[in-house]
């Protein structure tokens, strides 16, 4: 014979749950608290420079399909910190792209998102 389903377990009175309990802390006495941190003052900050980079509109050899490719990064500028951007440069402007060599290649024809994303990280652009 199988057991039933959702069979109800019954609580003892010392088993109330957490209706027994109360208001658990209301016999905690913490006293007058000390001031928090002083909130900063939200100065404007102007972004860092990162340095230049170049961005050009391809079509050839896709189909007729725009690219827009972004070029001419720093040399010290990491492949690590270029497959970062590049992460945070499809996110933004939710399209596909790929990095190959040292250029982070776009889909789509968006080179005024593109330029105003990589300004606001403290980028300088040029081209298209």
């Amino acid at each position: 014979m199988r057991p039933e389903k959702n069979k109800r377990v019954e609580l003892s009175p010392e088993q109330s749950g957490l209706a027994g309990l109360g208001n658990a802390f209301a016999g905690l006495n913490l006293g007058p608290l000390p001031e928090g941190p002083a909130q900063p003052t939200a100065a404007p900050t102007k972004a860092k420079r990162l340095g230049r980079v170049v961005l050009r509109k391809e079509t050839a050899h896709r189909g007729g399909r725009a690219v827009i490719v972004v070029h001419d990064f720093p040399p010290g500028f990491s492949a690590d910190a270029l497959e970062d951007l590049a992460k945070q440069l499809r996110k933004s402007l939710g399209t596909g792209g790929t990095v190959r060599e040292r250029t982070i290649e776009m889909q789509g024809d968006q080179s005024g998102k593109v330029r105003v994303f990589l300004e606001s990280l403290g980028w300088q652009v040029a081209g298209v």
